[in-house]
């Protein structure tokens, strides 16, 4: 039995995911035009329609995200909008809100949004049997836990493996609502997580101060990807449908190597999607988007995961100064050149910047050389030329087929066979007129219908018979090469592998009995949902709540006193320290609670609830409503 392996790609708009089936991914995903978990990424049907036609060809899915909790008035639209993108022909739906799941839903598979919290057996196996054909795991799990899921259950795992990390526990972090109105959970999300904060003791002692104590690295699993195929997964996903184009490209295109590498030399696995990508530039994640980057909890070990000094992309490390004179540096090895972005870290932890002015003979001449000294580590956080690259067309994806070509009496026939086995003929009457010069004819004929010019295929075997043909024009020849090739995509479009698969409800009991606020219900029929599977909805969603204060606002693995050397149980461990620890910004102060046994860490908000103190918005009122 041979597994299929899908490498899956972020769509912030149409032409981004375009690019990334162009650059090898096997499946993308996108917002729908309302109610995705990040709403500024919504897409027109329109554009949702372009991509799915662009995807199919390639037998590459379109996965639409409709992953926020809904209000009852919204219900009734998210239900349209589902069945539209259902009828657009859409590969999946990805959903956070179960009041979702007692209406009545076309026959389009199910995939359990990250929001939904999906950490646990208990959770995954309750999600196969209600009916999710997909749970996307949450990024917490290590690869020993991900293989006790897959031994226990055999709906399909998604796994994050490159990208931005929400530091709380996906769908449970509460902190963007309680402080600024703006809820996670309804795709607008302020990210107070990427603040400054200073930390204090019990005794209001300041143990760090103004630093990025809760914004994470970003993550980059590709160097693993044969020990989460061993652990289960077989969809990889990339984070990253507000990132722009060349991140999308770049990283897409990493992944597809890696992934292909594996598959080369394990034979019982193969890509999910057809056809394969030719690349102008050599992928290396190192030169986008990134605040460094962690393994995370893959490993099971802790791990310090923070970037405490800044909450920016870093870039690329590019090597340390060995010499600085005026108005110019050196540094050993370098490609760097006149636009570049250069950044390094101060005396005092800060992150600085400047630009390539000029490279001249191995002298490097910014625009300041404030705070550059001798032994100063440089990362360059813009790369003009790499940039430069992608944003032109830097890929180009070309289904392999097999030609046949024949010569019969007074017509010609082409047959083309692709990697799918999909088979096209066109057929055209001619007069053949004798070569003067066989060999060329042949030569010509070959060079012609090898000739698929912008179109989707790549040539990759051709016969022609008989092995002396007739004289044809090449009007005649690229003629039927094109009705040959358009009939083949329109036979593809019509074979492209689609799933139907009704939802049907039943009333398996849900692993937990009594359910708060963490369960994020804000309509009936979610509350409905959970009662029929044997749950009591003691509270609704905290973005229901008047009063916050007092609240688990966020729920995370990561762990501060661990990340500080301050964990009691740690090898590293230093002084002891005096609790409750908080952390506070400008404006809100939270209490830390710590669970060793698990190693999670809580933060609780104090003080008064800062929505009192300004007039809500229609949206939240509409939501408390």
């Amino acid at each position: 039995m041979v597994t299929s392996l899908e490498l899956l790609a972020p769509a912030g708009s149409a032409a981004i995911g375009i690019a990334a089936i162009d650059h090898g991914a096997d499946a993308v995903y996108i917002g729908a035009p309302k109610f995705s978990a990040r709403a500024a990424a919504g897409v027109s049907l329109s554009d949702i329609d372009r991509l799915i036609r662009h995807a199919h060809l390639y037998y590459a899915k379109v996965y639409v995200a409709l992953n926020t909790i809904l209000t009852d008035r919204e219900l009734a639209e998210a239900l349209d909008i589902i069945r539209e993108v259902y009828e657009l022909g859409a590969d999946a739906l990805i959903i956070q809100d179960v009041g979702l799941l007692e209406l009545a839903l076309p026959p389009i598979p199910l995939i359990a949004s990250t929001q939904m919290h999906n950490n646990t057996l208990e959770k995954i196996r309750f999600l196969e049997a209600v009916g999710f054909q997909r749970v996307i795991l949450a990024r917490e799990l290590s690869c020993d836990e991900i293989a006790d899921i897959r031994r226990n259950s055999r709906i399909e795992l998604e796994a994050f493996v490159h990208g931005a990390l929400c530091v709380s526990y996906s769908g449970q972090c509460y902190m963007s609502q309680a402080v600024t109105g703006r809820s996670g959970n309804r795709g607008i999300c302020a990210q107070p997580c990427r603040s400054r904060y200073t930390l204090t003791d019990g005794d209001g002692n300041i143990i760090r101060q103004n630093k990025f104590l809760l914004s994470l690295q970003d993550l980059n699993l590709m160097n693993f990807i044969p020990d989460l195929v061993a652990a289960g997964v077989t969809s990889f996903k990339i984070e990253g449908r507000y990132k722009g184009i060349d991140y999308v490209k770049n990283v897409t295109a990493a992944y597809r190597q890696a992934i292909d590498r594996f598959i080369s030399e394990h034979p019982g696995y193969r890509k999910s999607s057809s056809g394969k990508s030719a690349l102008t530039f050599s992928p290396d994640p190192e030169r986008t988007f990134n605040r460094g980057y962690t393994q995370y909890f893959l490993s099971g070990k802790r791990e310090k995961v923070a970037s405490l000094d800044t909450q920016k992309s870093i870039g690329q490390h590019v090597g340390e100064i060995t010499g600085v004179e005026n108005n110019y540096f050196k540094i050993a090895r370098h490609d760097l050149q006149n636009g570049d972005g250069l950044c390094f870290f101060t005396k005092k932890n800060d992150l600085a910047g400047f630009r390539v002015e000029r490279v001249d003979k191995g002298k490097i001449y910014p625009n300041s050389m404030k705070g550059l000294a001798i032994g100063t580590s440089l990362y360059r956080n813009y790369d003009l030329a790499f940039t430069r690259i992608l944003k032109k067309s830097s890929g180009e994806r070309r289904i392999a087929v097999e030609m046949d070509f024949r010569q019969e009496n007074n017509s010609i026939r082409l047959t083309v066979r692709d990697e799918d086995g999909n088979t096209a003929e066109a057929v055209k009457d001619v007069l053949l007129e004798p070569s003067r010069d066989p060999a060329q004819t042949g030569k010509q004929i070959e060079t012609h219908l090898m000739s698929t010019g912008n179109t989707p295929y790549r040539v990759v075997s051709l016969t022609i018979e008989p092995q002396g043909p007739s004289f044809l024009p090449a009007g005649t020849l690229n003629g039927i090469r094109r009705d040959v090739l358009e009939k083949l995509t329109i036979i593809r479009r019509e074979a492209c592998p689609r799933r139907s698969i009704p939802f049907i409800p039943n009333d398996v009991p849900y692993p937990e009995k009594k359910l708060d606020f963490h369960a994020n219900v804000v309509n009936a029929l979610a509350r409905r949902f959970y009662e029929r599977h044997g749950a009591v909805v003691t509270e609704p969603a905290l973005e229901t709540l008047s009063v916050t204060t007092g609240k688990t606002v966020m729920t995370t693995r990561y762990c501060i006193r661990y990340q500080l050397d301050l964990c009691p149980h740690g090898r590293n461990s230093g002084r002891s320290i005096r609790e409750p620890l908080r952390i506070r910004d400008g404006h809100h102060t939270y209490r830390l609670e710590f669970d060793c046994r698990q190693c999670r860490m809580f933060l609780i908000l104090e003080g008064k609830n800062s929505l009192k103190k300004r007039k809500l918005t229609r949206k939240e009122r509409e939501v408390r409503s």
